[in-house]
């Protein structure tokens, strides 16, 4: 069977866990976020990573066939 392509857009925003989890980040914090755009609980609760739902864990894994 020849190689699977893993898809670019899906490895710069996802990574697998030890345990084959999908980690991926919040939402909403590449703009406007220091000044007038964000108030600090929204950026609070935005920091670190999270993990995927589980409607759409499947669909990432097929992204990234070699994780």
């Amino acid at each position: 069977m020849p190689k699977l392509k893993t898809h670019s857009g899906a490895k710069k925003r996802f990574k697998l866990s030890k345990n084959g989890k999908v980690i991926r980040s919040h939402a909403y914090m590449t703009h406007l976020a220091n000044g007038h755009g964000k108030t600090p609980k929204t950026k609070r609760h935005a920091r670190g990573t999270t993990v995927t739902d589980k409607t759409n864990t499947a669909a990432i894994k097929r992204l990234l066939p070699y994780k």
